[in-house]
């Protein structure tokens, strides 16, 4: 009794924390004028089609908003929100790569071969070339294209290259996670270089400002130099809020009473994030676009709990199929909403912004195409019922399979030590090792983790199937699976069938071709078409000499392949 009763106490004091307030008469540190009070609004562009502009943030959390009651100052995309529709539905993926790859391409992973992990720095891999990306799509509208930010969708050739795959500028990082001042990444020890690109050049001279900062100028600067009479889409990827936890000082000052050293860092971060979305919010109505445009927020995946991050009060954090992981932070702002100002609790997932944003634009896409998305505009401007009824958050089949998972377990339908999740109407289902499952307070205190969280703690269970109602229970507190077998088996049906439609994943070794040394200390493409066409036949030649011979040998190597994937999913 005493234990639930200091729980109680603990998670009350917590959710007591406020939004803090906020002078917005202080000038920005990010903005190329003093302020947005004033700005005469140049004549309105055309109605149609709409300026497009997409912001997305890496492993912001879901607590770490305002308006989600959080202890970090983001008045302006409060403002945003409150005066927009905010999603509260909102489903996105637990990290970074697939998130970025159901995005530009409207389908989910298990259509492009990029089920597992990321894509990391040394793989030969990419989006897919035969893939037609949203940009592409927008420029056959007659766009403009320009992105700014991180890519993390794969470089080891040229054509893999934003430039190449439907972006008319790029400026910003090829790889997952670098330094925001030196822009230098290390993918093991020893294996670092130079990422931070423009066009399809690397920025050496660029090295020293803050990347948030640098992205927002950018911005700027494209909206300066544009038309309002041209169609645009920008695609502001930002850094922040990922590791390295990094932030000019003067956004550090303001939480330096924040005792966790991690929190006080990413808080700062988050804030100066905030100020750039403030400052392209204001270039927009400077410059003309605003009147026309449509303005989408966007989270990657879950917070990163023990860098800073907090989904509180969702259950998990990054990396991890639990409602932390894989519930984002979303809001549409735009004059062109019919209904604004309020809440919109329609089902709505990140390859749904594939079509919705085609159709936008007066382009169609739809499941006709092989899409997986669904345009979700008239849910978010109007008001109306969403056509998504389903979400498959993913099939996993080289995630380390779950001990206590089976077919037989699966009712002879689904093997469930393999790790995959999927959303059907109230219903969600887990299977196989969905992550750690801990529901984790925000670091308020300096010394976490500590005895306190014990309390929220989860034992590691005997099992590998989860059942949740999420309408009721989007916590994720109480497990149905014994209770509703009748849904288990559907919900493990409806895997079976995704799984038949599912291409082979494609997470190829790593190449030391391209480690950073061998293009002058920089990241960047390395092979050749020529070299991969010897790849791929040198794979075929080994698939076919190891279905006619086995050996020991044979077998040790695949055993340090595997135990080498599950030591970089547990490091993600």
């Amino acid at each position: 009794m005493a234990m639930h009763a200091l729980t109680g106490l603990s998670l009350v004091s917590l959710l007591s924390f406020g939004y803090l307030s906020w002078d917005w008469a202080k000038p920005s540190l990010v903005a190329d004028e003093p302020g947005e009070a004033g700005v005469e609004q140049p004549s309105a562009a055309p109605p149609h089609p709409p300026h497009i502009i997409f912001i997305l943030t890496d492993d912001q959390g879901y607590h770490d908003v305002g308006y989600h009651g959080s202890d970090i100052e983001t008045p302006t995309l409060d403002r945003l929100a409150a005066e927009g529709v905010k999603l509260e539905n909102y489903y996105i993926q637990p990290i970074c790569t697939p998130s970025r790859s159901q995005l530009l391409t409207g389908r989910y992973q298990i259509h492009t071969g990029l089920q597992h992990s990321i894509i990391r720095p040394r793989q030969p891999n990419c989006l897919p070339l035969d893939q037609v990306t949203l940009p592409q799509k927008l420029q056959e509208a007659g766009y403009s294209t320009h992105m700014v930010g991180k890519w993390h969708l794969g470089f080891y050739r040229k054509e893999c290259l934003p430039t190449r795959r439907g972006f008319d500028t790029f400026l910003g990082s090829l790889t997952g996670n670098v330094d925001y001042y030196t822009y230098d990444n290390c993918d093991g020890p020893g294996v670092c270089g130079f990422d931070l690109h423009e066009g399809e050049s690397v920025a050496w001279g660029l090295s020293g400002q803050y990347s948030t900062l640098l992205y927002a100028q950018r911005v700027s600067h494209i909206l300066a130099s544009h038309s309002p009479r041209r169609p645009l889409f920008l695609y502001v990827a930002f850094q922040a809020v990922h590791t390295p936890l990094q932030s000019p000082r003067e956004y550090l000052y303001r939480y330096r009473t924040m005792g966790n050293v991690a929190r006080r860092k990413y808080a700062a971060m988050v804030t100066c994030m905030d100020e750039a979305v403030r400052n392209i919010t204001w270039a927009l109505k400077r410059y003309g676009f605003y009147n026309n445009s449509v303005i989408i927020f966007s989270s990657d995946n879950g917070g990163q709990t023990f860098s800073g991050g907090s989904n509180w009060p969702l259950r998990g954090r990054k990396g991890t199929y639990w409602e932390g992981g894989v519930r984002g932070l979303g809001f549409v702002h735009s004059p062109l909403l019919k209904r604004k100002r309020r809440t919109s609790r329609a089902l709505v997932h990140i390859t749904d912004w594939y079509p919705t944003l085609v159709g936008l634009a007066g382009g169609t896409a739809s499941v006709a195409d092989g899409l997986d998305g669904y345009d979700v505009w008239p849910a978010i401007s109007e008001g109306q019922a969403s056509p998504r009824t389903e979400i498959l958050h993913n099939i996993d089949p080289l995630y380390n399979h779950a001990r206590h998972g089976s077919l037989e377990a699966g009712f002879g339908i689904w093997n469930t030590a393999v790790q995959a999740a999927i959303r059907v109407g109230e219903w969600k289902l887990l299977t196989g090792d969905p992550g750690y499952g801990d529901w984790i307070p925000p670091q308020t205190l300096a010394a976490f983790p500590g005895s306190w969280w014990n309390l929220e703690r989860m034992a590691s269970a005997r099992q590998a199937v989860w059942l949740f109602n999420i309408s009721a229970d989007p916590y994720e507190r109480e497990d149905l699976a014994g209770q509703r077998p009748d849904v288990v088996r559907a919900l493990l049906a409806r895997l079976a069938d995704y799984n038949r439609t599912a291409i082979p994943v494609r997470y190829p070794a790593e190449n030391p071709r391209a480690h950073p040394d061998f293009n002058g200390g920089a990241w960047g493409p390395w092979a050749s078409d020529e070299e991969e066409e010897e790849e791929a036949g040198r794979a075929r030649s080994f698939s076919r000499g190891r279905r006619k011979k086995k050996c020991k040998i044979c077998k040790l190597r695949s055993f340090f392949r595997k135990l080498n994937t599950r030591l970089m999913s547990q490091r993600i």
